[in-house]
């Protein structure tokens, strides 16, 4: 009865009539859903599957996991989810929309949108701009804030569950080897025992809640002229409850997959910025490797029913088998610091730089204006009195940098620390650091002619520097004093400065170590 009354409810959405259309009806499939597109709607249903994580298999499940949905993507995508409609069977025995006879079956009422607004496709023609990215990393930091706090085990055990269901997916695919298998569990469960007092903090201090539980691109659209979350999981409480890094940490691994390291980059940059989580940012490269083995194990189960586009997803599963190998591998912290004038450049080169620099999703920035901005409770883009860049402000902008820089390094990430650095006690203090963790330090200068600095100021539309062209005349008109870090010419491209400090970062890496006074 249960496939019977579902293949009608299908009939019947699939029927013009039944939505006062002549038009045709478009359809769209997942494992455990079907999408109706009629017109400037789409029309969402549960199918009556019964699986270890989803049950489905009653008309009124699939009438509360609707509700369900709809309650919870309405926060992140207002405007986008309509409605709940009841598909219900009349005296006559016809289906109808929200009748008075028995319930056969429900939809999730949604706006619909172009397929091409989808962040997926828009990353794979060009169309995913660094400004579009910065609106959904803040606006996925906001809503971490707000999701609900969940005490139920300590943080470790979450991710070992996520670990268990792993590995009973690997073990019904055919797909991989039991020795690779082995191995590549065994790297896991070190990591866990690794990150395991971190993780359990992490939750003590409530950074496990009720996430989205699907963040990846294909979930994010642009509505509205707005990026969007959707498609949240909603049928299972267990598999949304996670980490708010673990959330991420999906969308940051697809980005990477994708070819995008710098927009990854940049969207764990913007939601640091945003989010009390810096803490758990050495976590990411090992949550990023779990969101591609859960890939991998997934797309390897489908292998046995795909017929013809087998081959397609034995590569597919591969190559995110393969990613989370090498995203679990170590990789040793670094600091960079990147100085000079206003205008030199610094944070375009330090965005460009940064997806390079040690582990995915790359370094952590460590910005002055941000800490500056962060430090009187403003966004980036509001600009302070002068007052907010007396020396004795500036004095603690510099020392809380170094603070930051100091966790986030003796944690085993790596740091770029971006600002002026005229002063010699500033660039002495960060230098200090670096020997005192005994970390790779490598120090660039940007140079470049006072006429092109002023250019660039005037120039300038936007983000977080207040400096103007009398701040850039003052700097010019003081004594920096001997500056002994690498002097670059700041005239060329951000790519091609990059490019000299990994090279200049490689060659201090293979040098052996100094000792330290």
């Amino acid at each position: 009865m249960i496939a019977e009354d579902q293949i009608a409810a299908v009939a019947f959405l699939s029927a013009p009539a039944s939505h006062g259309t002549t038009e045709p009806i478009e359809t769209m499939e997942t494992h455990i859903s079907r999408i109706f597109l009629v017109g400037k709607r789409a029309f969402k249903m549960k199918r009556a599957v019964k699986l270890p994580y989803v049950d489905f298999s009653t008309a009124s499940l699939r009438l509360e996991a609707c509700r369900k949905e709809m309650e919870l993507n309405s926060a992140t995508a207002p405007g986008l989810y309509l409605g709940i409609r009841r598909i219900t069977r009349e005296k006559e025995g016809a289906l109808a929309f929200d009748g008075d006879g028995e319930l056969v079956d429900a939809v999730v009422e949604m706006a619909r949108f172009d397929q091409q607004s989808l962040f997926d496709r828009m990353a794979v023609d060009g169309r995913l701009t660094r400004e579009l990215i910065t609106v959904a990393a803040e606006m996925i930091a906001r809503f971490h804030r707000a999701a609900p706090v969940v005490h139920d085990g300590g943080g470790a055990a979450n991710i070992a569950g996520v670990l268990r269901i792993n590995a009973a997916g690997f073990a019904t695919s055919r797909v991989f080897q039991q020795d690779e298998l082995a191995t590549f569990a065994l790297a896991f469960e070190k990591g866990l025992a690794r990150h395991a007092a971190l993780l359990d903090r992490r939750e003590a201090a409530g950074k496990v809640r009720r996430c989205h539980g699907d963040l990846h691109l294909r979930n994010i659209c642009l509505f509205e002229g707005v990026p969007r979350l959707f498609d949240c999981i909603e049928f299972n409480d267990q598999i949304a409850t996670v980490d708010t890094l673990y959330d991420l940490a999906f969308l940051l691994m697809d980005l990477w997959r994708r070819g995008f390291p710098d927009l990854a980059n940049l969207v764990v940059n913007r939601y640091l910025d945003h989010s009390d989580d810096e803490d758990g940012f050495v976590l990411l490269p090992y949550l990023m490797a779990i969101r591609a083995a859960v890939r991998a194990h997934v797309t390897a189960t489908q292998v046995e029913e795909s017929g013809e586009a087998s081959a397609k997803l034995v590569a597919e599963a591969r190559s995110y088998f393969d990613l989370a190998g090498s995203l679990i591998e170590p990789v040793p912290a670094q600091l960079i610091a990147i100085g000079g004038f206003s205008g030199s450049g610094k944070t375009t080169v330090a965005e460009t730089l940064a997806p390079q620099v040690g582990a995915a999703p790359g370094a952590r920035i460590v910005e002055s204006d941000r800490i500056r901005k962060g430090m009187y409770g403003v966004s980036a883009e509001t600009r302070l009195p002068p007052s907010a860049y007396r020396p004795e402000i500036s004095e603690k902008v510099y020392r809380e940098m170094a603070e930051r820089a100091r966790s986030l390094l003796a944690a085993g990430g790596s740091v770029i620390v971006d600002a002026v650095f005229d002063k010699a006690d500033n660039r002495n203090l960060i230098e200090k650091l670096a020997g005192e963790l005994s970390v790779p330090f490598t120090a660039v200068w940007l140079d470049a002619e006072p006429a092109l600095l002023r250019d660039r100021v005037a120039a300038r539309r936007g983000g977080p520097s207040d400096a103007n062209l009398d701040v850039l005349s003052g700097q010019l008109a003081r004594d920096c004093g001997e500056r002994g870090w690498r002097r670059t010419d700041a005239a060329r491209s951000a790519e091609q400065i990059a490019s000299e400090i990994r090279n200049l970062q490689q060659e201090v890496a293979r040098a052996p170590a100094q000792p330290t006074s």
